[in-house]
């Protein structure tokens, strides 16, 4: 099993005149570390407009200034969203972050969350999984051909050769947002790895671990020409601490993440520059959702988070990312608990490895046959309740028709 870092940059009020710098300062603290013990992986995310939850809407820059700091860990956007940004631009980015960084760039998209990002660029919720796929298709070719011209629904451009390449050949390895559950089976029907949070239970993991192989080896529908990621990586909430009540003290930084994440879910931007998540987290924060998160999240002793990761491990997952830049987590607490996860548990599972290498090695090769299992009652992250709704395109494009029916009707 590998290990990845997750940042949304997450920053919550009140904001000094240093918050914003501190922050990314820190960050990039905190990603030489990472490089340094270990971790395989250090993911960045886009996002827009969504105050407290992510300042993050150039991951790129921030990358960027990462490879200057670190020498082996993979540079992930987790993800860059190819509905507001131009194709030419995604892959001319993209290509100069993989030279720089030496050829360590993993290519995730997404579409983005909602109206609160999409609308101030003119784009409809409804249309972002078309945009999406369509974008996907636009951008392949231009990693490897000198001219290029698309001419589809959404995007429309003549003959042009985009450089610079990227130093990865064909391209860097290609990841896809799951943050609908489904979507993993769509990721391996596209032959894309899936990016997604941590399942309910080994059953679950195991089950959507079988249903994706399966998906990737007998049912493929790739948008475009690409090289396949057959690949399964998680997002959990984290905090290793030298004991369980350590953990859960330090932890209240991933439970300000799943509110904050429900409430734009729920009211979008309400108010921009006015509005204070932190002091509406407080009452939330001691409610039973919030303890549930803090017993499904990978938080506690060292002791008590490989046991956690052994099932996970058995299930075949091929990389835990770690999420700890959340909330008010201090920068000490982030860098302590870093350590002492690198120091105490992730040799072990990093041993584990090539066993994990060649048990996925045979089931590509179709030398081990994966039984078809049922992923119908693991429908839901384990972070996920009735606050954070996540719908199919299907589900999405019929709401804002029946919305749009009920405003003609008034």
């Amino acid at each position: 099993m590998k290990f990845g870092v997750f940042y949304e940059h997450q920053l919550p009020r009140p904001w000094t005149a240093t918050s914003e710098y501190d922050l990314f300062q820190n960050s990039l603290d905190q990603f030489e570390l990472a490089d340094r013990l270990g971790y395989d992986y250090a993911w960045v995310v886009e996002h827009h407009f969504l105050e407290e939850y992510s300042h993050s809407p150039a991951p790129e820059v921030f990358l960027g200034a990462a490879s200057q700091r670190t020498r082996n860990i993979r540079l992930g956007h987790g993800v860059i969203q190819l509905t507001t940004n131009q194709p030419h631009r995604v892959a001319e980015k993209i290509a100069t972050l993989d030279l720089l960084s030496g050829g360590r760039v993993e290519l995730g998209m997404g579409e983005a969350a909602g109206p609160a990002e999409l609308h101030p660029f003119g784009i409809r919720v409804r249309d972002k999984r078309d945009r999406w796929e369509e974008a996907v298709r636009a951008i392949m070719p231009m990693f490897t051909r000198d001219d290029w011209e698309f001419h589809g629904q959404y995007y429309d451009f003549p003959a042009r050769n985009v450089v610079p390449k990227t130093l990865q050949k064909p391209h860097p390895p290609l990841w896809v947002a799951c943050s609908n559950i489904q979507t993993i089976a769509k990721a391996g029907e596209w032959g894309m790895g899936a990016l997604g949070f941590s399942f309910v239970s080994p059953e679950a993991a195991k089950a959507w671990v079988h249903r994706y192989y399966n998906t990737l080896l007998h049912h493929p529908g790739k948008l475009a020409d690409y090289q396949s990621n057959p690949n399964i990586a998680i997002v959990n909430g984290f905090m290793c601490a030298p004991t369980d009540e350590e953990a859960i003290e330090l932890a209240s930084g991933w439970t300000f993440f799943i509110f904050a994440l429900g409430y734009y879910g729920r009211k979008g931007v309400d108010a921009p520059g006015k509005g204070d998540l932190w002091a509406e987290y407080q009452s939330w924060r001691t409610t039973e959702k919030a303890q549930q998160a803090l017993r499904t999240g990978l938080i506690g002793s060292p002791e008590t988070i490989r046991k956690k990761l052994r099932l996970f491990a058995d299930s075949h997952v091929d990389q835990v990312i770690l999420l700890n830049q959340a909330g008010k987590t201090t920068h000490k607490a982030i860098c302590d608990s870093l350590e002492l996860f690198a120091k105490e548990v992730m040799p072990e599972f990093h041993a584990r490895q090539p066993e994990h290498d060649a048990w996925k090695a045979d089931v590509l090769a179709g030398n081990i046959t994966l039984e078809p299992l049922a992923t119908d009652g693991y429908d839901l992250y384990a972070h996920q309740n009735e606050d954070i709704v996540r719908l199919t395109p299907e589900q999405l494009k019929a709401r804002m028709a029946e919305k749009e029916r009920a405003a003609a009707g008034q």
